[in-house]
């Protein structure tokens, strides 16, 4: 599975959205689109991302009775993204009504995942508020448990749970984690989180970075220190481990690990 840095365009309407990505020049980075954007320019918005070249990953975590959200996915796959979402505390049988709505008459659909607790979330909130006597860690597991038996492709959790959740789930099993902020930069609301170093570590898939990249200087820049620190790291890591730097091997010729760790 490849990994990919994903933009939370969270902005309140197309234009400022548009506007920003227009910065990219010929890139298409893939975006997020959550409840703020989704809600003030609507399915246009999805419509025009796509004819852009954009993958667009629909944030709109539905979390309601089984039938309500199999038809809202009836509506949602007709937009062509690439990725959505529903809160895995909306039970298996949601989850399972999910799905069935969003696969298409051919068989094709988007990938799905589930919510299993948001990265503003922290420990305290979990056992007094919503009253989990459960660790974070078993609770997240869980719901990752729950959502792979409904079929789903992975989940949202945040970077520290990463690793356990392929474990118990498979290596195959999709984490697309939010909460990730550069070593140098504000926590803001979020308290489960890393760096994208970090994150790359600890196995996520896919990032969700907002913040860091829409906020910064210059967006350009921060969103390729993200591809750089997430991506191209995990990717020569990858063709090391492959065996890439057998063929100088065999042939007697030394490596030099300064050099190409340089």
């Amino acid at each position: 599975m490849g990994k990919d840095v994903i933009i939370a365009c969270d902005f309140a309407s197309a234009e400022e959205t548009l506007a920003f990505l227009e910065q990219f020049g010929e890139r298409r980075p893939f975006v997020k689109i959550g409840m703020e954007l989704f809600y003030a320019a609507g399915p246009d918005i999805v419509r025009a991302l796509k004819a852009r070249g954009h993958r667009v990953f629909l944030d709109l975590k539905l979390h309601d009775i089984p039938n309500t959200v199999k038809k809202a996915m009836r509506v949602l796959t007709n937009l062509e993204t690439d990725m959505v979402n529903v809160h895995a505390a909306g039970t298996r049988a949601m989850m399972e009504a999910a799905l069935e709505g969003l696969t298409r008459p051919d068989g094709t659909r988007p990938l799905l995942i589930a919510v299993t607790q948001l990265t503003s979330t922290g420990k305290a909130q979990l056992r007094d508020e919503l009253l989990i006597a459960q660790s974070m860690e078993d609770t997240v597991t869980a719901y990752a448990q729950n959502a792979r038996r409904a079929g789903l492709d992975g989940v949202v959790c945040s970077p520290l749970e990463a690793g356990s959740i392929h474990a118990a789930c498979g290596r195959g099993f999709l984490t697309v984690t939010p909460g990730v902020r550069f070593a140098d930069a504000e926590k803001d609301d979020q308290t489960r989180i890393t760096t994208p170093a970090g994150a790359r570590a600890l196995g996520s898939d896919y990032i969700v970075v907002g913040r860091p990249i829409t906020q910064a200087d210059d967006p350009v820049a921060a969103y390729e220190r993200c591809v750089a620190e997430f991506v191209d790291k995990a990717a020569n890591e990858a063709a090391d481990k492959a065996g890439d730097k057998a063929p100088d091997q065999a042939a007697g010729r030394p490596t030099n690990p300064t050099e190409e760790e340089a």
